[in-house]
């Protein structure tokens, strides 16, 4: 048996990356982690081959050849899916569809596609291919179950060439113990983290480790410290490893902003090479966030949250969201001066989005208030509901908010209030990619940079070398990626300069 699998092209987004990609001789950001997980859990006498049309082509004869052809994506892949799709049903080969898109959207494809096997693969994908086997597959896989992580397969990483990334990823949970109500990680994944064994997870560093990937690596968990108890365990171990293999991973993940109240957690994921974490803030508004029962972030100081995990050796990219019913006009001007206080760099500020499945998704739709399904891309100022707010003027709103916080004088002056925040703890050495990407910024933003783009990268690179010679791989990191999202924000707005 010959499998295709395929994963579908991404648009050019915040975290697509695409526009620094070329300063450190990549095609993707990222691989298809959840691709290269299935693919270990089909038997090993079926031959599997992964195509990531994001860093290689997909040609007919690839699809000709195989006699199953596999498709996973997210939401904002959607454009790019139905083009596979199409493709594959003009060479009349059979479908199979699965990952976050098809799991809560499924019913929209259902006309295109041969099977759905859903939610979660340990529980699924082994249904299909016994029914396959003999010769009568089902229309739609469902789990009744959360599965346990421990028989979670090392991802196939014989499938790809890694060297086209511009970063590796694990995973080490699923699930988050919070209930925010336009997120559909609870929906895919539900409440109760399950966590792999601290063993299993070197495993998977172990297997990373001898494909010879050195550098950043994405723990790609919606919350890596959703228990708490375990993943110290797990950290503890990884320190071990790290100190054995000489730091050769830079890890970043993602968490709640609770990671501030605890030291000894903060001080483990650093010691065990971790260098930034993302945390969903979303808004400064009060109100907001108890609409929207984000309620670990209701009561705290935000921006002093933020510090305590920079000072920790924590960088802090974080979420914001406009939109919510209880935001008024005045939350665009609060919502830049806050993330210009906080000192978070890469600040991802996006128009609620409503998505299927949600607690927010099933409330909109009550109120007959959705207007069409989401893009998946959260940053388009795409508004696919009916807002409290004027549409126009919260849609003009958002704009402002990006075009403001990455014109070069203000993201320059959260830079160094970062800086003047963070407490590094470099290990290992720069390798050449680092080294390349810093001498093609000199002569993509230092030389043929705008004139404001030129003026304030030389700024910070002697700022940095003066000021924080420590920091300084970091700030020249932060200015590399100032360029994409200054790139991200002109397509946004159209007059950003």
């Amino acid at each position: 048996m010959k499998i295709l699998a395929i994963y579908p092209e991404y648009p050019a987004t915040f975290w697509s990356f695409k526009y620094v990609l070329k300063f450190v001789s990549k095609k993707a950001a990222f691989p298809p982690l959840g691709l290269l997980t299935v693919a270990a859990m089909f038997p090993e006498d079926w031959e599997v081959k992964l195509i990531d049309m994001n860093v290689d082509k997909l040609r007919d004869q690839d699809i000709m050849n195989a006699d199953i052809i596999c498709v996973s994506a997210m939401i904002v892949q959607k454009e790019s899916v139905r083009k596979v799709i199409k493709l594959c049903r003009s060479l009349k080969k059979p479908v199979v569809a699965g990952g976050p898109l098809f799991t809560t959207g499924y019913r929209e494809f259902m006309d295109d596609i041969d099977y759905f096997v859903l939610d979660e693969a340990e529980v699924t994908l082994p249904r299909f291919i016994s029914d396959y086997r003999k010769g009568c597959p089902g229309k739609i896989y469902r789990a009744d179950k959360y599965p346990s992580l421990q028989e979670t397969p090392i991802p196939r990483w014989d499938l790809i060439n890694h060297k086209k990334y511009g970063s590796l990823m694990a995973q080490n949970s699923r699930g988050c113990p919070f209930n925010c109500e336009f997120c559909d990680v609870t929906v895919l994944f539900g409440h109760k983290p399950r966590l792999k064994s601290p063993e299993q997870f070197i495993d998977e560093m172990e297997a990373i480790y001898k494909t010879g990937w050195r550098g950043s690596l994405f723990v790609v968990d919606d919350n890596f410290i959703g228990n708490k108890k375990v993943v110290k365990e797990t950290l503890r171990k990884t320190i071990d490893w790290s100190e054995k293999h000489r730091y050769p991973f830079d890890f970043f993940t993602e968490a709640s902003i609770n990671l501030a109240d605890d030291t000894e957690l903060m001080d483990l994921m650093v010691r065990a090479g971790f260098s930034s974490v993302f945390v969903g803030i979303e808004t400064p508004n009060e109100s907001s966030l108890k609409e929207c029962k984000k309620n670990q972030n209701v009561g705290r100081d935000l921006i002093e949250s933020i510090r305590q995990i920079q000072q920790a050796g924590l960088e802090v990219t974080a979420g914001y969201i406009v939109g919510f019913d209880s935001d008024d006009t005045d939350i665009f001007d609060s919502m830049i001066q806050f993330i210009q206080e906080s000192g978070v760099v890469t600040a991802m500020v996006g128009v609620l989005n409503v998505l299927p499945e949600t607690k927010l998704g099933k409330r909109i739709k009550k109120e007959g208030r959705l207007l069409r399904e989401s893009t998946g891309n959260n940053v388009d100022a795409i508004v696919n509901f009916i807002p409290k707010m004027d549409t126009q003027i919260l849609i003009d709103g958002y704009k402002r908010i990006v075009r403001t916080i990455y014109q070069p004088k203000d993201y320059y002056y959260r830079v160094c209030k970062f800086l003047k925040n963070y407490r590094p703890i470099r290990r290992g050495k720069l390798n050449w990619r680092d080294v390349r990407a810093f001498f093609r910024s000199i002569f993509w933003i230092g030389i043929l940079g705008s004139g404001k783009t030129q003026w304030y990268y030389w700024k910070m690179m002697f700022y940095s070398l003066t000021k924080y010679p420590k920091s300084f791989p970091d700030a020249m990191k932060l200015m590399i990626y100032g360029y994409h999202f200054r790139k991200v924000a002109v397509r946004l707005t159209d007059d950003v300069k």
